[in-house]
């Protein structure tokens, strides 16, 4: 891609965040910024698998 199709598709990006606001999830945002966030993203389990790859392993 030119110099000049990245630019285009760079300004049509900085126009459609300038006018279009997207919908915002202010609680989230709020539990984000006080330090009130699950930890789902990761349980223990994942934890556990990583272990087995630890120095005194080697995952074997």
């Amino acid at each position: 891609m030119g110099r000049g199709r990245a630019k285009a598709k760079q300004t049509k990006v900085a126009r459609q965040l300038k006018y279009n606001s997207p919908e915002m999830d202010l609680d989230s945002l709020q539990r984000e910024l006080s330090g009130e966030h699950r930890h789902d993203a990761v349980s223990e389990d994942d934890y556990t698998r990583w272990e087995e790859w630890g120095p005194d392993n080697s995952g074997r």
